[in-house]
């Protein structure tokens, strides 16, 4: 029985990394997105008549910060944070939260917002808005600015400027929206980023390793199982050498 518990648990253990396996594995594509890493632990059972058995634990899923591959678009609202840092954004709660998303659009309204619609901070902490433009740039430091409609080529206007933001990679934590979270609060400005303008920044996730994953779970998991159906047939050859005259 303690061998079933064993192999039973670490089935499970499979199964949920091979959840988060298949999740970066679909995001391959996604601008700027951070590939999750599933980590176990085994751990001894506590209680009174139980020392020998042990079970797989899932411990909590973190990320990986590595930065991905650098894409040029030549687009003037495409942006990558070079090196570490964050864009900021307005989350679905209202709060801050932080992305590497740089496909910045213009809405409708005249908001700044990622491509998955997520309105971009400023430095005052509010989304950026922006009038009617005949044109639009983003500087180096994140200065958004542009002609408006119906002005002279050369009557160029500042607006804001993105809120760029460094903090430790401990404190932050992923939602299921793949936006990031400080879990001291909203994060400074930090002055010192800088972006590469038209340019992207691709997902950090390697797709040959993330398949070699994939198959080596498949194979980890049937390994598991015929443990499990190994150790009932023996159960069950037991049980009938007990019920023999």
């Amino acid at each position: 029985m303690d061998t079933l518990y064993i192999a039973m648990t670490g089935a499970n253990a499979i199964l949920q990394r091979q959840t988060v396996t298949a999740n970066n594995m679909a995001n391959v594509n996604t601008t700027g997105f951070r590939a999750d890493q599933a980590e176990f632990r085994a751990l001894p059972v506590f209680g009174q008549g139980l020392p020998t058995r042990v079970y797989t634990a899932t411990q909590e899923v973190s990320s990986d910060f590595r930065q991905g591959p650098i894409v040029r678009t030549g687009r003037p609202l495409d942006v990558a944070v070079k090196g570490p840092g964050w864009l900021t954004v307005q989350g679905p709660d209202g709060k801050e939260a932080y992305t590497r998303d740089g496909n910045l659009q213009i809405s409708g309204q005249g908001i700044l917002m990622t491509a998955t619609g997520h309105p971009v901070i400023g430095n005052g902490g509010a989304p950026i808005s922006l009038p009617s433009l005949q044109s639009v740039t983003i500087g180096a430091d994140g200065t958004v600015s542009g002609v408006p409609t119906g002005s002279q080529p050369n009557a160029v206007v500042v607006f804001n400027r993105i809120k760029l933001v460094n903090p430790p990679e401990s404190a932050l934590q992923k939602g299921a929206d793949g936006l990031f979270t400080d879990s001291k609060g909203p994060a400074p400005a930090a002055g010192s980023l800088t972006l590469d303008v038209g340019a992207l920044e691709g997902s950090n996730v390697n797709p040959v390793s993330t398949m070699i994953q994939m198959l080596e779970d498949t194979r980890q998991f049937e390994t598991q199982t015929k443990l499990m159906q190994t150790i009932s047939q023996d159960q069950q050859a037991s049980n009938q050498l007990l019920i023999l005259p």
